[in-house]
């Protein structure tokens, strides 16, 4: 982490929330400070999308619907990210929007920089765009930190093939990502899948790419602490990629989307299965999929803002070495 003493978000209690810097949560630009431990970064993409486009709107609509955090303090992971590490808004990525894979060679390049090297301990925090946007990020982690597990919350496995002959899409990027060797084999999760799909082969070939899947329909089954406990054993301490499509959510809870799925995962269960998760080494995570003009009184973009949060609240945690007890995980996801 940074030595210097982190720089925080303009104080609320003298600028009003509505007002002062667009940033996420109104914090420094990272050309304001010396040196950073986390950025984020808009990347507003929606060129690969399948049905409803609008998410390139989706990092600004973030952004704002941010300064309704009060950032300073996480209760349920007692830590205070902003000011125990320096956390940078990197603005957006620029990209075509006219060209899948010139745009996907655009992320990865300027994703990269952001990194640093393994040594910095830098971590990258994206904020999409639809979800083809998490193949060039993991692109560029991997010339950083190698294969990495993929944790993958999302209604969708994101694991077809082509769609209208097109080898890199929202839904077949994570497929893409197995064939690179982008992933380590038999760690990487969904979590949240639900619907109907294509073809019942979609699950045995995704189970061929070395994905396990918690369906919605488990937790109903299993419950949200035997989640978290079947996710932290596969992981380990394998460095780990989080990607969050904001559709795991019910429709009720996130109908700013562009594919939505009834049957969803609620605001609660996502936290508790996200806050459960402390501990984990996460090296890279997005929050996918936002599409403002489907939303209403900020429904989605609040989610997705307060998931951002929690995101950089646990890769502080781990940061820092705190403490992590499964048990304590266990028992207070359950309270």
């Amino acid at each position: 982490m940074t030595t210097h003493k982190p720089i925080g978000p303009v104080d609320a209690t003298k600028v009003p929330r509505y007002a002062g810097l667009g940033t996420f949560a109104r914090l420094p630009q990272i050309d304001r400070v010396p040196d950073y431990d986390i950025a984020i970064v808009g990347v507003p993409f929606d060129g690969g999308t399948s049905y409803r486009p609008g998410a390139r709107f989706g990092p600004a609509a973030v952004r704002e619907a941010s300064r309704l955090l009060r950032p300073g303090y996480h209760p349920e992971l007692d830590v205070e990210p902003v000011y125990e590490a320096q956390v940078v808004d990197a603005g957006d990525i620029a990209c075509t929007p006219y060209d899948i894979a010139r745009a996907v060679r655009e992320i990865e390049e300027q994703a990269l920089p952001l990194l640093g090297d393994a040594d910095s301990g830098k971590r990258l925090i994206s904020i999409g765009g639809d979800h083809t946007i998490a193949l060039p990020m993991l692109r560029a982690l991997n010339k950083v930190h190698g294969p990495v597990a993929l944790l993958h919350f999302d209604a969708h496995l994101d694991t077809w093939d082509t769609y209208f002959d097109q080898p890199v899409t929202h839904g077949t990027i994570f497929r893409r990502a197995f064939e690179e060797g982008l992933l380590v084999e038999d760690k990487s999760m969904h979590v949240g899948i639900r619907g109907p799909v294509y073809d019942r082969d979609d699950f045995l070939r995704d189970h061929e790419f070395g994905f396990q899947i918690i369906r919605c329909s488990d937790l109903d089954v299993i419950g949200v602490p035997a989640a978290i406990q079947r996710v932290k054993d596969r992981l380990g301490d394998t460095p780990v990629y989080v990607s969050i499509d904001i559709d795991v959510l019910d429709p009720s809870y996130a109908p700013g989307t562009g594919t939505p799925e009834m049957g969803g995962l609620h605001s609660r269960e996502l936290l508790a299965l996200l806050r459960g998760l402390n501990g984990i080494n996460i090296v890279g995570a997005d929050v996918v999929e936002v599409a403002p003009a489907y939303d209403h009184a900020d429904i989605t973009t609040v989610a997705a803002a307060t998931l951002v949060f929690d995101l950089l609240a646990l890769m502080v945690n781990r940061s820092k070495g705190a403490s992590f007890s499964v048990e304590a995980e266990l028992e207070a996801a359950t309270t």
